[in-house]
């Protein structure tokens, strides 16, 4: 109805690591089966907890093994230890952004270049960009990046181009 290309969904529940990832599994196969009906990918952001586990999220991806569902990697959402996955503060434990990133790539519909605040040369202090385009480039991944700006010392519109400056430079 709405013309969607993708949609994206989190993955959250209750119970152990593996019972969350069986659920997953069994959920987006589903889902998968019944998007692919209508031309839709089905796209998981990491976003908290396990989500924000790059190889959980990939062997999930690998799992459910249909063309139309994957992942959609989020440059700040490594957090173990929250719901939303945000590492900008409060963190008290994170898995390697980088690493996650690296993990989710081979099955990714879509990147989400997220930034927060920016310093006085319009980089991200909190995301070496340059070593994460890298990794992206060097994956082969040639689809859509999507902008995500969290600052808050910044209008949003300001944020959201100084991203898409940060993202030209490394691209």
């Amino acid at each position: 109805f709405l013309g969607c290309l993708t949609v994206r969904v989190n993955l959250f529940g209750d119970g152990s690591p593996e019972a969350k990832k069986t659920a997953a599994i069994d959920s987006l196969g589903r889902l998968g089966d019944f998007a692919k009906t209508m031309d839709i990918n089905i796209v998981v952001e990491n976003h908290g907890h396990e989500s924000s586990n790059g190889a959980w999220m990939a062997d999930i991806a690998y799992q459910v093994n249909r063309s139309n569902v994957g992942t959609l990697p989020d440059f700040g959402n490594f957090c173990l230890s929250q719901d939303w996955g945000s590492t900008q503060e409060g963190c008290k434990e994170a898995y390697d952004r980088y690493l996650g990133v690296k993990e989710m790539l081979p099955y990714a519909k879509g990147v989400s270049a997220k930034t927060y605040d920016f310093d006085s040369n319009g980089e991200q202090p909190k995301i070496d960009y340059k070593k994460m385009i890298d990794i992206v480039k060097a994956s082969g991944f040639n689809g859509y990046i999507g902008i995500e700006f969290e600052g808050n010392t910044q209008p949003e519109e300001e944020g959201i181009r100084t991203t898409k400056q940060l993202l030209e430079k490394y691209l």
